[in-house]
């Protein structure tokens, strides 16, 4: 549960695992198996750094107790102490870190299921290799600025190699957002082109009005392909750096005038549109209008029972 060790480890994983990769497709399946376990170790790395009690699993009581530094309070040893797996390690940094991470719960999935199936099974999806083993890096380069670990010693003499396929993968990328735009300008001339300006008015005003509204919370905003409105989507948290306000982070935007939808890293791209967007209404006055989310599940019912309103505990306005 110590952060150094989960470094050290991270980088002996990543290590074996670029060397694998370097090796050809005969050991794609060691590459993204053990750059699976580097991605969780270095995610539990920042999690331990700041209480070792962040990396176990909330309800297991042992496990709480060696974390805490009180571990002759129980007859378990140490190494028998539960942690979280990548998944959650991942949703507990996203949450703290947000948008200096560039991969959301969704682009991690793959990277789990690989890991996974080459451990227990011996298998992966070959095709999906290198997507797997570049968001393997891509999540780490955020991590290791936030760790002060310098880039050339977490990956060593495959520096090279690093930079060659994020530099690939943000030319695709990039490659495919200039196609979805592309695509979705020319959506928008098919439909609305033989319109008249009163009755295309109109019509965008009557399509565009509704969010899609699959995520926590939305904004209007104008789309970059057509110039009519569109909805980011994403959620929501409070900063209390300062005075506490409501902070909206944005993932996705879709338009329905053009079926234009992009996500997570294309926003970035966008100009403004991957920026957080403080909201105008109180802590208060904005969730004190959401209802309770009767899946919400308390990790201590005895605690929670009384607690007081956030965005954990209320969702779906």
């Amino acid at each position: 549960m110590h952060a150094e060790q989960l470094k050290i480890s991270s980088r002996k994983w990543m290590a074996a695992a670029l060397t694998a990769f370097a090796e050809g497709p005969e050991s794609y399946d060691f590459a993204v198996h053990h750059a699976g376990i580097a991605a969780e170790h270095i995610l539990k790395a920042f999690l331990a750094g700041l209480h070792p009690a962040l990396i176990v699993e909330a309800r297991d009581f042992d496990s709480l107790l060696h974390a805490t530094g009180h571990g002759t309070h129980t007859s378990i040893p140490a190494s028998r102490a539960k942690t979280i797996g990548l998944m959650e390690a991942h949703a507990r940094v996203h949450k703290i870190l947000r948008n200096q991470i560039p991969i959301n719960k969704q682009a991690l999935e793959p990277v789990a299921n690989a890991r996974n199936g080459v451990a227990h099974s011996g298998v992966h999806e070959v095709a999906e290799v290198q997507t797997v083993f570049t968001t393997c890096l891509r999540l780490i380069d955020p991590l290791l600025a936030e760790l002060k670990i310098a880039p050339e010693d977490y990956w060593g003499s495959y520096v090279s190699l690093h930079d060659k396929l994020i530099e690939e993968r943000v030319q695709a990328d990039r490659i495919r957002l200039e196609g979805k735009l592309a695509k979705a300008r020319a959506t928008f001339k098919q439909r609305y082109d033989h319109l008249a300006p009163n009755e295309r008015e109109i019509v965008l005003a009557t399509i565009t009005q509704h969010s899609p509204r699959y995520m926590e919370e939305d904004l209007e905003t104008d789309c970059p392909a057509c110039g009519s409105q569109g909805w980011l989507m994403g959620d929501t948290h409070i900063d209390e750096t300062n005075n506490p306000v409501v902070i909206f982070t944005p993932y996705v935007f879709a338009c329905s005038a053009c079926d234009l939808q992009v996500e997570n890293e294309e926003l970035w791209q966008l100009e403004d549109l991957g920026e957080e967007v403080e909201i105008s209404d109180s802590p208060e006055k904005f969730y004190g209008a959401w209802e309770p989310d009767p899946e919400f599940v308390p990790e201590d019912p005895a605690t929670d029972a009384n607690r007081e309103p956030d965005e954990d505990f209320y969702r779906g306005r």
